[in-house]
């Protein structure tokens, strides 16, 4: 179950840390929008690897204070607070989807507590030179996005009229509201245990307000804060090439503009079913450096 810890500025974060105490750890960063729960599949694989896997809720999702304006860089301070909260002087960071940004920021900001990153179907910069960022994704993302370049308002209200459904979302019902963003290798992955996980990220992720939901897409569209030439550390970048949340062409662009990143394109897999097939290899990649 998660747990409120208070940041140095006043602000809570939304924190849950599973595995055993004292171990290394994993940092988690979530996608977009999601929140503290972790998925159990995933969760075994971490402590099977003896380390402890922390996730938390990003600044405005679930019970976590919003921070207005928040960079993608920003949330290496809030990451770093969650390690010294542990009493951690280091950590392994991965982020899928909406969270490979913020893991690639620790990776680029934190070298000194980061040991490797995972970004697994991470977004590229809107403004990436030679990507154009919304071809290949679902109409789903087209619409969100183009809500969040005509600003705070509209954005607001796109995600106000979407959360209703949300808040009451269950686990059979993701492939439906999901439908243009699923290719099928994502279908065939999003049934059981883990489409009952993603339900519940969702529902946390607004169960106070769309704030977090609001401030990452922004935070997408605007610089990142920081330059992905400076993560040095061991980096690892998967992709799959049918993935229609965050197209392959955000993969071979972040392949081509991390220095010395070992990456992996995969060929037929989707935004879903690469981090659940493919989660074993990553992390024995991860934890091997």
């Amino acid at each position: 179950m998660p747990t409120l810890i208070t940041l140095p500025d006043g602000r809570d974060l939304e924190v849950e840390v599973t595995g055993s105490d004292g171990a290394p750890v994993l940092l988690f960063h979530h996608g977009t929008p999601g929140g503290s729960s972790q998925y159990a599949g995933t969760a075994a694989e971490v402590h099977r690897r003896g380390h402890r896997l922390v996730t938390w809720s990003r600044a405005g999702y679930g019970a976590s204070t919003r921070r207005p304006g928040r960079s993608v860089a920003d949330e290496v301070e809030d990451a770093m607070a969650v390690l010294d909260h542990l009493g951690a002087e280091d950590c392994l960071v991965a982020g899928w989807s909406g969270g490979g940004p913020h893991a690639l920021a620790c990776g680029a900001l934190a070298p000194d507590r980061v040991r490797g990153v995972l970004c697994i179907a991470g977004v590229a910069p809107y403004d990436a030179d030679g990507l154009d960022f919304l071809d290949g994704m679902g109409q789903e993302n087209h619409d969100e996005f183009g809500a969040a370049l005509d600003g705070e308002a509209a954005l607001r209200s796109y995600l106000e009229a979407a959360r209703p459904e949300l808040l009451e979302i269950r686990g059979d019902q993701i492939i439906t509201q999901m439908a243009t963003l699923l290719p099928p290798v994502d279908r065939e992955s999003l049934t059981g245990e883990f489409g009952d996980f993603l339900a519940a990220g969702f529902r946390q992720s607004v169960s106070v307000s769309v704030d977090g939901w609001l401030d990452d897409d922004l935070a997408f569209a605007r610089p990142w804060g920081f330059d992905l030439s400076t993560v040095t550390v061991p980096t690892h970048v998967w992709q799959g090439s049918d993935d229609l949340m965050v197209p392959f062409a955000h993969g071979r662009w972040l392949a081509a503009h991390l220095p010395g990143a070992v990456v992996h394109l995969e060929q037929g897999e989707g935004h879903v079913s690469i981090g659940i097939g493919a989660m074993s290899r990553m992390l024995d990649e991860l934890v091997s450096g």
